[in-house]
């Protein structure tokens, strides 16, 4: 890891924020300081040149892809100092240089008093050591131009590392959309304000590792403003899980009742029940097929399972009423025990999640409910909203938001940069996780993990904080899992460490 230089970090803001928050109050910022844009313009890039200084101290051929915009000021001023540093710079202008805002062209014109040259070919032939993305800004919200995208897909194959400024070129600064094609960077440095877009949607194959560069500024624009999203990490909220009160027994610990396992799919609701008892709760009780008892039950005999039909629920419906929290959804299936078992559970009137095919279901009968936790995929999620799924990964925030305002309680929308939306339209980003998570049975292991959470906490606690801690959790303990190799990994390798952290060292 490159060491921590004053001008950026590594320590990200908890914050996030739409491009067209960060571009108005950037002006009115520098004003209140007495800085002029260009100065500012003069810090990122010096933050940005130090930065590549300490990322790739052996570079010494520097290829600077500089468009129109303020962003291509940026990158300007990188390439000045670089060749005052003694590297060997090529600056590819991408943009219409008549057209450049007044402090770009001053950026410009300092580059050229420098001796430096502008390479008008938009030709990426020349062999370099890295590249700086200047190209496209926080602004852009259309579909990149042909022109470009041949030299991204040059860019991206060139193997060549890239430092993007602000954000990769391409990217939605605020859904982490590919707006079209987009420059894959192997570290992407963020300043004033840390963009919603870089944590979710496709920003993870693209931004690479992220820094942070305030330019002084960054206080200052948290102080004046107000945002509903920001990140969330398991340092925030492992507050929760206290020690156990010494007096502490089963029926204090909350009781869960899991609905699920339907013909073939006993599997997922026992990985459900297994993340729900590995995560604390008192008591857990399982329903599901009869040909599924001993399979749900094998090697772990702590769960409670009993055989269920849509013709006798009374079993059912009296865990149902004693339990602290219901989950349903993990192997439940579409059919008529399946609607049987929907219907008995959404009856009772209590802490639910739901997740899975139990959310296929809503779908079809939606309902609202403001205590539950909706957990789906972009699947799921498009069937929720009557949309395609390229319509909720195009702008993943909004979906979730959309889900709650549709059906009450609390959204999950799962994928990399989990989205969480609350009622009081609050929203937070995890960005733990690893692709190795892309494998059967991830889902039910979080639903059980937040259903045991919200078994033993939703006394205490908001759903919302109980479901953000479980996507933590969840991400958290798949990175630990991971240490052996993404590829391969089990969502059952998950349960050994999900006891390790949800017994923190406070």
């Amino acid at each position: 890891m490159a060491p921590e230089h004053r001008l950026f970090s590594h320590s990200l803001p908890q914050s996030l924020w739409r491009a067209e928050v960060v571009k108005r109050q950037e002006a009115v910022l520098a004003e209140q300081q007495g800085i002029s844009l260009y100065s500012l313009m003069e810090q990122a890039g010096l933050a940005a040149f130090k930065l590549m200084q300490c990322q790739w101290p052996n570079a010494k051929r520097i290829l600077v892809l500089a468009g129109g915009g303020n962003n291509g000021g940026d990158a300007l001023v990188v390439a000045r100092l670089a060749k005052q540093a003694g590297k060997e710079v090529k600056v590819l202008a991408l943009g219409d240089l008549d057209r450049m805002p007044s402090d770009a062209q001053q950026a410009l014109a300092a580059w050229q008093a420098e001796g430096g040259q502008l390479d008008l070919s938009k030709q990426f032939d020349w062999p370099c050591d890295v590249i700086i993305d200047g190209v496209l800004g926080i602004g852009l919200n259309s579909d990149v131009r042909a022109p470009l995208r041949s030299l991204f897909a040059q860019v991206n194959q060139s193997g060549v590392p890239v430092l993007a400024l602000d954000l990769p070129s391409g990217l939605s600064a605020d859904t982490g959309k590919l707006l079209g094609s987009a420059i894959k960077a192997s570290a992407t440095i963020c300043f004033i304000a840390a963009k919603q877009g870089l944590f979710t949607g496709q920003a993870p194959e693209y931004v690479g590792k992220l820094l942070f560069a305030g330019l002084g500024l960054s206080d200052l624009f948290e102080q004046q403003n107000t945002t509903e999203v920001s990140r969330v990490d398991y340092a925030q909220l492992r507050s929760m899980l206290a020690p156990r009160a010494k007096i502490a027994h089963k029926g204090s610990c909350g009781r869960v009742t899991l609905v699920g396992g339907n013909t073939g799919m006993a599997g997922a609701i026992r990985m459900a029940a297994e993340a729900c008892l590995r995560t604390g709760a008192g008591l857990v009780n399982v329903f599901t097929q009869a040909q599924n008892q001993s399979v749900v039950s094998s090697g772990r005999p702590e769960l409670m399972v009993a055989a269920v039909t849509k013709h006798s629920l009374q079993l059912l419906d009296r865990s149902l009423i004693q339990a602290s929290c219901k989950v349903i959804g993990p192997g439940l299936g579409q059919d008529e025990w399946a609607q049987a078992l929907f219907s008995a559970v959404l009856s009772e009137d209590k802490a639910c999640l739901v997740d899975a095919d139990a959310l296929n279901l809503l779908a079809k009968a939606p309902m609202q409910h403001e205590q539950w936790v909706l957990t789906p995929h972009p699947g799921e999620a498009a069937r929720l909203l009557n949309c395609s799924v390229a319509e909720v990964e195009s702008d993943r925030i909004a979906a979730a938001q959309n889900i709650q305002r549709c059906f009450g309680g609390v959204c999950v929308l799962k994928g990399a940069g989990s989205v969480v939306a609350g009622a009081q339209g609050q929203v937070k980003i995890c960005t733990v996780g690893n692709p190795g998570m892309a494998s059967g049975g991830m889902g039910d292991v979080l639903s059980g993990i937040i259903g045991g959470l919200i078994a033993q906490f939703a006394a205490k606690h908001s759903l919302f904080d109980i479901a953000c801690l479980g996507v933590c959790i969840h991400g958290m303990a798949a990175d630990e899992a991971a240490e052996q190799g993404e590829r391969g990994m089990l969502a059952s390798d998950l349960m050994p460490f999900i006891r390790q952290l949800v017994n923190p060292k406070l």
